[in-house]
């Protein structure tokens, strides 16, 4: 009986061993994402060694480029509008012959590719596709202080040049009336399949792809340590590379944070968190931004997603038209940079456009788009990440350990409550509400969002958060 009984306890301890060391060691291990190795080239991937070479680069264009640019856009075929239409059903076309008249008549391509190539830009090859990424350096540092690198990455349809007007903030802060406590040396690549960036050759290139491209990118470029900064798709490929290699971030800083995998409590606080927001931890400002959650929430999203589920599953069709037309091509992109700015937009006849942006600055991103021909590779990247469904990937169900910023602007889409995000970010050490801005915010805002980054190191640095991950 004596035996029976030891027996019998000692396979309990046994059992209860087993869970501990499952949850000690294994559940850790389960908490990082696995970089993705892959080939992304023409062909078969082949026997010799990747050449690594970090290779100087230029934007340049030809005349033959710009020719064929002009007969097309004196060929354009313009759609009347319905009377007060106004943004309400996509780019008016009223407004879109005063951006083309701009584009042939006053636009200048070469001054623009000019201040393209102010900031130095390279190419290298990484999984069998060459990588474009703009570097910046600091003009100068204060004596013993040291530069901290900074991954800044992009979305659609935007492009490495959103961040050219927050660069020189973040690299030399001093001479921007901010604080030099903490000086920045900027990376900023182009998303495989963007700008200048070569497109993926295979398919299945996706968010945790590209997370996996950048964090070879880093290392080659020495950067052991380093801080990253997304918004839009740049939100969703920082936070894989924080998953990937949260030993090597420092800190990651977004300002979009969607959270794909919605709980119970998530669902309750949505029907009941207006009446109750105390009992979901949100602030007076998110009751603001999110309800009446019909209106803010889900009509919000049938409104102004429709690009989406057409890029996540037939993007070359629709893509086949953008890249055959300039200003089909502006069309469609002048939408979106009207609507995230500020919702609001779409009551005018212009979009509201020029309130944020000038016409060089939204040209010169439609020209990026249009003189490296990647509007199609560009918008395959939803069906890449979308394909298989929201919530069902690996990425998705793991948390984020490393330190995080979030600069909630209020004129983006949809809001994350801080309540939320703190569910897949555990250690947000910094959440702001911005007074102002929307969804391209380093563009529209870049001294704002250079302010919540500086902060948001600055705590970082100051209390040596990395460390403790």
């Amino acid at each position: 009986c004596f035996s029976l009984a030891g027996i019998m306890l000692l396979e309990v301890f046994l059992v209860l061993g087993t869970v501990i060391i499952y949850f000690l060691f294994y559940k850790k291990k389960e908490e990082k994402l696995p970089f993705k190795e892959g080939w992304w080239g023409k062909g078969q991937k082949p026997d010799a060694e990747e050449d690594t070479t970090i290779r100087p680069f230029k934007v340049e264009t030809k005349e033959e480029e710009l020719s064929d640019l002009f007969r097309r856009l004196d060929q354009a075929r313009f759609t009347e509008p319905l009377e007060n239409g106004c943004f309400h059903y996509g780019a008016n076309s009223i407004y879109l012959r005063k951006v083309v008249s701009y584009w042939k008549n006053q636009f200048n391509w070469k001054k623009q590719v000019e201040v393209l190539n102010k900031y130095p830009q390279f190419k290298t090859k990484i999984q069998g596709i060459d990588i474009h990424f703009v570097h910046v350096k600091p003009p100068c540092l204060p004596e013993g202080q040291s530069a901290k690198p900074l991954l800044m990455v992009h979305g659609w349809p935007g492009s490495f040049y959103e961040f050219y007007k927050i660069i020189p903030l973040l690299t030399d802060p001093a001479s921007h009336g901010l604080s030099d406590e903490h000086i920045f040396e900027i990376i900023c690549p182009s998303i495989p399949g963007y700008g200048f960036s070569e497109a993926p050759h295979k398919k299945g290139f996706d968010s945790v792809s590209a997370a996996s491209v950048f964090h070879e990118l880093m290392l080659r470029l020495g950067f052991n340590e380093f801080y990253a900064q997304g918004g839009d798709w740049g939100w969703l490929i920082c936070t894989n590379l924080a998953q990937i290699a949260p030993n090597h971030m420092k800190g990651l800083h977004l300002n979009l944070a969607s959270v794909t995998n919605m709980g119970f409590m998530h669902l309750l606080s949505i029907l009941l968190g207006q009446y109750f927001p105390g009992l979901f931890g949100f602030q007076e400002e998110d009751v603001r931004r999110m309800f009446p959650f019909l209106k803010k929430g889900l009509y919000r999203i049938l409104q102004e997603s429709g690009y989406a589920h057409i890029q996540a599953t037939k993007p070359d069709t629709a893509g086949c038209g953008l890249n055959d037309s300039p200003v089909g091509l502006a069309a469609y992109i002048l939408e979106k940079f009207s609507s995230w700015t500020d919702l609001e937009f779409q009551n005018l006849e212009d979009g509201g456009l020029e309130r944020k942006f000038n016409l060089d600055d939204l040209l010169t991103n439609i020209m990026i788009y249009w003189v490296s021909g990647c509007i199609v590779s560009s918008m395959r990247f939803y069906k890449e990440n979308l394909q298989k469904g929201i919530g069902t990937q690996k990425h998705e169900k793991l948390t984020v350990q490393v330190p995080t910023g979030i600069a909630s602007f209020p004129n983006e889409i949809m809001h994350t409550p801080q309540a939320w995000a703190r569910k897949k970010y555990t250690n947000i050490v910094s959440f702001n509400f911005m007074p102002q801005g929307g969804h391209f915010a380093a563009l529209e805002e870049p001294e704002l969002l250079a302010k919540d980054i500086l902060q948001f190191v600055g705590k970082v640095e100051k209390e040596q958060l990395w460390r403790k991950k």
